[in-house]
């Protein structure tokens, strides 16, 4: 499964910007270099955060590269002096070594991790560093929800087949994957209690992200239906706040090997 087999809504997805933000600064602040020459920006979804790539490695060529056709069109008014290509994960190439492949929330679309992360590290130039941050999510009821509704009598037959999103490796998995093969390597795991405000918050929180696949399916009038369904057996796990804030505790894990010099 590719994050391109998902039809991406850039303004669904910005919906919940500054949330989505923060674990990008908080990866970005981690990387160790301080001029790198060749960045990518992988899975580069609308281009906010290429743009604040650019704007911290101001003499890089920088290239984001996504899937999705729609994010890339908002990539190219956001960071309008990058390089954008489009590209699976897995089929994606650069034409040279690079000092920085970052990637921000989104190689947890993509399954075969022991294929992709060692492959990632083959593109990069001696010193160079591989930045990644992944959402770890699966085993909550932001995803659970959403797999016992497709699992039902109600949504079955048009949903029964849609592949969710794989999600991720258990981090020692990472660790005995990348150790061997590179210099340093610094992995940690955050949980954002990310305050969502509006009603229904978390339905449209997913909305611009896990709940794609499924939506990409339904009609107007059915994915209306199944937003809501969604939205009320989501609410009792992440209840709204009495100063109408929902809290939504969000489990991401971070990665930043470093090849040798």
């Amino acid at each position: 499964m590719a994050r391109s087999a998902a039809t991406w809504d850039a303004a669904q997805y910005l919906r919940f910007g500054n949330e989505r933000l923060r674990p990008a600064l908080d990866l970005l602040a981690q990387i160790p270099l301080a001029a790198p020459s060749r960045v990518v920006d992988l899975g580069c979804g609308p281009g906010n955060v290429t743009a604040i790539l650019e704007h911290r490695f101001p003499d890089a060529d920088i290239v984001g590269v996504d899937g999705s056709a729609a994010m890339l069109a908002k990539a190219r008014t956001a960071a309008a002096k990058c390089r954008f290509e489009q590209a699976d994960f897995f089929q994606w190439q650069p034409r040279h070594k690079l000092d920085l492949i970052y990637s921000n929330a989104a190689l947890q679309w993509v399954d075969r991790h022991s294929t992709l992360f060692p492959r990632l590290l083959s593109f990069l130039a001696p010193g160079g560093v591989l930045a990644v941050q992944m959402p770890n999510m699966l085993a909550t009821p932001l995803h659970q929800v959403s797999r016992q509704l497709t699992a039902s009598d109600e949504w079955s037959q048009e949903l029964g087949d849609v592949i969710p999103q794989p999600g991720i490796l258990p981090a020692t998995d990472y660790w005995d994957m990348l150790r061997h093969q590179v210099e340093s390597l610094e992995m940690w795991q955050t949980t954002y209690m990310h305050a969502l405000q509006g009603e229904n918050a978390v339905m449209e929180w997913a909305s611009g992200s896990s709940l794609r696949p499924y939506l990409d399916r339904l009609a107007v009038e059915r994915k209306t239906k199944f937003q809501q369904a969604y939205a009320d057996a989501v609410q009792p796990h992440y209840p709204r706040r009495p100063d109408g804030t929902t809290l939504l505790p969000f489990h991401r894990l971070f990665v930043v090997a470093r090849m040798a010099a």
